[in-house]
């Protein structure tokens, strides 16, 4: 460049070859950065102390240190390190070896070990596609393209689960985990608008993010606060809000990549004070009491399925919904089923495979010469689209590669298998908690691929399923737990052709 950008800074960077493009004031030639070469400045920049990669003007040094991006920030109170990550397991291997490394006989190893697991294995999808009425004008917005109603679609059948899981109603707090800019709190608070008790929000994302939407819902009946802090390191417990206020949680999330799932699951259930033989922490409606239209949420005044009060330094959970996401990114150390897994003879080596062949559900049907998408950051998600990447494609030198070892059709049964049982040590972590959990295709797979949402409540005392089908006249749409003929319900035998059943893998 001969010379500067109009507009742009007129310092000569030797190292990268080229003038510095920093914006500079009207009628100055240099960027702050570089305005100690203006003729008549006799400002001195130092590098600043805190980090040397830029420099301040020495005089201003005290006032830039108590604002400099750099700085120490105070630790919140909630932030315990480490305290959902679970324990780390001596024997865990180091580094994964990639699937298309494997020889043939590895490979066939792998599914032999997954046929004997699946054995039996109770974990029968139910299709639930629901809606609810406080999306419904922002569904028929002309406004909103394809991509807006893709989400929009999404969120209303979380919701329309919810509600008849009787999970929405004032008088709780609902933890949005992975919460991105907060949509789906945000549709929550719209639905409980007629709600005459006030609601609380705690929006966990570990990023700073851009066009925030809590910001607006701030009201006379609902308390928006954003926690940034990676789920790993959250302790609910503490947080001051659930302190003073003690009152039950409800755990939502969409598409929680990977390992989030589990350390929202260890967030929720493992830091309430209670122990694995405690029962369920919080009562369920009658069966009498069950409204047959899954609306806003209940009644005014009306408990069911608000939980007790949280005792102190104890949570309340009475209820998770949760789309899964990304069961490839999970980690053996987070995982909360591993002692479902160890029942079953496998252990992290198998668990590190199964997630990697879980990415086949997704991308199974994909040519082998087409190039598969980059792996997203795991924890938790950003608001981008959901995370379907793909296991690598390369054949091995030994000539044992997927591609030619398996048809897409038959990866794309290993995935759907490997993932229904991973969520199957979820289910089994819930149950031992005193919760009744469900696996259901909330939206068709047309929208999305990652169509699974975990919901959970606590097991009735009276041994009535809380995941009991919707009454007659619900909403629910074709094959939801209300139709006829809809797929056996959890702890029932896997139905012939579903997930579970070990015959797709023979």
């Amino acid at each position: 460049m001969a010379a500067p950008v109009p507009g742009r800074c007129g310092f000569y960077l030797e190292k990268k070859k080229r003038f510095c493009k920093m914006v500079v004031a009207k009628g100055n030639m240099f960027c702050g950065e570089h305005g100690n070469m203006e003729e008549g400045n006799h400002s001195r920049r130092i590098v600043c102390p805190l980090d040397p990669k830029h420099t301040v003007c020495e005089e201003r040094l005290d006032k830039h240190l108590k604002k400099c991006n750099s700085r120490q920030k105070a630790t919140p109170v909630y932030y315990v390190k480490d305290v959902n990550a679970g324990a780390a397991e001596p024997d865990e291997p180091e580094q994964q070896v990639p699937l298309c490394r494997r020889s043939r006989a590895e490979l066939q190893a792998l599914l032999d070990k997954l046929n004997e697991a699946a054995t039996g294995l109770q974990v029968a999808l139910q299709d639930s596609v629901l809606s609810h009425s406080a999306l419904q004008d922002e569904l028929n917005n002309p406004q909103n393209g394809d991509a807006a109603r893709k989400h929009l679609k999404q969120q209303a059948s979380i919701l329309g689960n919810m509600a008849a899981l009787r999970l929405l109603g004032g008088g709780r707090c609902f933890v949005e985990f992975g919460a991105g800019r907060g949509k789906l709190s945000h549709w929550i608070h719209e639905a409980l608008r007629s709600c005459q008790d006030s609601a609380h929000f705690l929006l966990v994302e570990r990023s700073s993010t851009r066009f925030k939407v809590d910001g607006k819902n701030q009201d006379a009946v609902a308390r928006f606060e954003r926690l940034q802090v990676d789920i790993q390191h959250l302790d609910l417990s503490k947080v001051p809000l659930l302190r003073q206020e003690r009152v039950p949680v409800v755990g939502v999330g969409k598409h929680l990549c990977g390992a989030a799932t589990d350390l929202a699951l260890r967030c929720l259930f493992e830091r309430n004070g209670a122990s694995e033989a405690a029962g369920p922490p919080s009562k369920r409606p009658k069966p009498s009491e069950t409204r047959a239209d899954p609306g806003p949420g209940p009644e005014p005044g009306s408990d069911a399925g608000a939980g007790r009060p949280a005792a102190d330094g104890e949570l309340a959970v009475c209820g998770l919904a949760v789309a899964l996401c990304c069961h490839h990114r999970c980690e053996w150390r987070h995982y909360v089923g591993k002692d479902f897994f160890l029942q079953r003879g496998l252990g992290a080596a198998d668990f590190n495979a199964f997630c990697r062949m879980s990415s086949w559900a997704t991308c199974g049907q994909r040519p082998a010469n087409q190039s598969c998408p980059p792996h997203l950051p795991t924890n938790q998600r950003s608001d981008a689209e959901e995370h379907e990447a793909a296991e690598e494609t390369e054949p091995d030198p030994l000539g044992g590669s997927v591609q030619s070892f398996l048809s897409a059709e038959r990866r794309e049964a290993v995935g759907r298998l490997c993932k229904r049982l991973i969520d199957g040590g979820r289910l089994d972590f819930l149950r031992r908690r005193g919760f009744t959990g469900r696996l259901s295709r909330y939206c068709s797979s047309q929208l999305t691929l990652e169509n699974v949402l975990l919901t959970a409540v606590p097991t009735a005392a009276a041994g009535t399923p809380p995941h009991s089908p919707a009454a007659p006249g619900s909403p629910a749409a074709p094959g939801s737990p209300a139709a006829p003929g809809s797929p056996a319900a959890p702890g029932s035998p896997a139905a012939p052709g579903s997930p579970a059943a070990p015959e797709e893998m023979s």
